[in-house]
């Protein structure tokens, strides 16, 4: 492919999230309400859409399981994929759960659907007590002491793949992180000096999240670049190149798959090639030679 600019994801992608953000939302929602999802139901939630946001999927997660306390008898698959059906994201997870259970059940979830407690309780446990106090400007008040599960995410870009993609294309950021948990990632990886920030787009830079394409078209309006290779680890990614194609034709965009987060396997691989990705590569680290290939 003969891509002009490179957008990178960063969960999954340049750093390994499976003991930081993901099992921020399992133990948040323990940690709240006493019973939680697994691990691995998490990817349910990234396939349904819409949930490119940790703590709006830890809110879902969490609804789900005082859902079941009042009535609600599916399992968390069937719920992902009402969820999906619904178009995906919170609010279809909050509509799925009213048409299942009645208006009386959902509001006694609703009064327990505590969300402010649950993002605090998942930035006390990703970031640890030090970046807690520094970034989100409280005490943290968990009985339990941690580091942090920010310091538990292992680099996945090699340094040999970054020089090459640094060196032949213009490098962007688009991710659902906010700025400041961004910046601590790209600093880690050898990134944060490298791409300035009018060529990332956190969570802080707009307010409709992927797979919007508003994000994707800008960086590549930024870059003036005729055709872009947008990479990233979940469908929604995949879905944002497709939906930037159709929103500014007169470029080339490329939804480029990595099976290095939730999406493994041949299951993972058709997963993408279902909706709609160039290529499905092994990790970030075989981009240089796809895009030379």
């Amino acid at each position: 492919m003969n891509a002009d600019a490179v957008v990178l994801d960063i969960d999954g992608v340049l750093v390994d999230v499976a003991d930081s953000y993901r099992r921020a939302i399992v133990e948040s929602v323990e940690s709240v309400y006493d019973r939680t999802i697994r691990k691995d139901d998490i990817q349910q939630f990234k396939d349904a859409g819409g949930f490119n946001n940790d703590w709006e999927l830890t809110y879902a997660a969490a609804l789900y399981v005082l859902a079941t306390e009042e009535g609600y008898d599916r399992s968390l698959e069937d719920f992902t994929d009402a969820i999906a059906a619904a178009g995906g994201g919170l609010e279809a997870a909050e509509a799925v759960v009213r048409e299942a259970i009645g208006a009386r059940a959902t509001q006694r979830v609703t009064e327990r659907w505590d969300r402010e407690r649950l993002r605090d309780v998942f930035q006390q446990l990703y970031l640890g007590d030090e970046l807690y106090r520094g970034l989100e400007g409280g005490e943290p008040d968990l009985e339990r002491e941690t580091p942090g599960f920010i310091h538990d995410e292992p680099v996945l870009l090699e340094s040999e793949a970054r020089d090459r993609l640094l060196e032949s294309y213009d490098v962007g950021v688009l991710t659902g992180r906010p700025a400041a948990e961004a910046e601590i990632a790209l600093d880690r990886v050898g990134l944060d000096d490298a791409i300035p920030a009018d060529r990332r787009f956190t969570m802080d830079d707009w307010e409709e999240g992927k797979p919007h394409p508003r994000a994707l078209t800008t960086l590549a309006e930024r870059f003036d670049a005729g055709a872009v290779a947008f990479i990233g680890d979940t469908l929604d990614d995949v879905r944002t190149a497709v939906n930037a194609s159709e929103a500014d034709p007169d470029r080339e965009y490329s939804g480029v798959g990595v099976l290095t987060g939730g999406l493994t396997g041949e299951e993972g691989r058709r997963k993408y090639e279902d909706a709609g990705a160039a290529a499905v590569l092994e990790s970030v680290n075989a981009i240089p030679d796809w895009l030379e290939s």
